[in-house]
């Protein structure tokens, strides 16, 4: 299913409270990305607490975390583990940056 560009706001907030809830997590951003099979779908970009290791496993333990509480199109198709989010000066996580982040790195990819 695609993800409505307006939905999308509120889909970022409905994952990001979810995931602050894990136990695992330190803080969180959520932004929509582009996909070529479903138009946008939801990342989130995750930063963790300093004694928890990220691993295949735990990225797919967030989204189930979430796609649990969650309908099924909602929950974060991607989870990237990061070791600092971009911060505005009042501390707010800065998406556009995250999108940036999300770009650079799938072109460097190809």
């Amino acid at each position: 299913m695609a993800t409505n560009a307006a939905a999308m706001p509120q889909l970022a907030r409905k994952n990001w409270r979810r995931l602050m809830r894990h136990p695992a997590v330190a803080m969180v951003g959520v932004v929509g990305v582009p996909d070529k099979v479903r138009t946008e779908i939801v990342k989130a970009f995750v930063q963790l607490r300093p004694e928890i290791a990220g691993t295949d496993a735990l990225k797919a333990d967030l989204a189930n975390f979430v796609k649990t509480r969650l309908a099924a199109h909602e929950y974060p198709r991607e989870v990237e583990f990061v070791a600092e989010l971009p911060l505005t000066t009042t501390g707010k996580i800065m998406g556009r940056e995250l999108r940036k982040m999300d770009a650079e790195r799938k072109g460097a990819k190809r």
